[in-house]
């Protein structure tokens, strides 16, 4: 029995000890793997911020060209409200007069039929 005993506590321990060389390997392998992985994540981390920076410098051009435009609609909306006002000035100029001619010309009308 203590033969039987001592043969599975040899087993044991070398089954164990295999164990513990297979975790230690897997442990090595996991530690040189480490540095790669840290490199992918730096590199992706570089492309996204590289990403980020690109397109925040296409917004901006963007965001620049709106408000370009924005501006020029601006002073042509401006420059429309001046020349509509303009052409109501010129309306009731136009109007003014008209009323002057048929009242002349209803004086006239009056005096060539006395």
């Amino acid at each position: 029995q203590l033969c039987f005993t001592m043969s599975e506590k040899n087993d044991l321990a070398k089954s164990l000890d295999v164990d513990q060389k297979e975790l230690q390997e897997k442990q090595s392998e996991m530690k040189r793997e480490i540095p790669a992985y840290k490199d992918g994540l730096l590199q992706a981390e570089k492309e996204h911020q590289d990403s980020l920076t690109e397109a925040n410098q296409k917004n901006e051009v963007e965001i620049e060209a709106c408000q370009d435009k924005m501006n020029s609609l601006e002073h042509l909306i401006s420059s429309q409200k001046l020349e509509i006002e303009h052409l109501k000035s010129n309306k009731e100029q136009l109007n003014n007069s008209l009323k002057e001619a048929n009242q002349t010309l209803e004086e006239l009308l009056k005096t060539k039929v006395r």
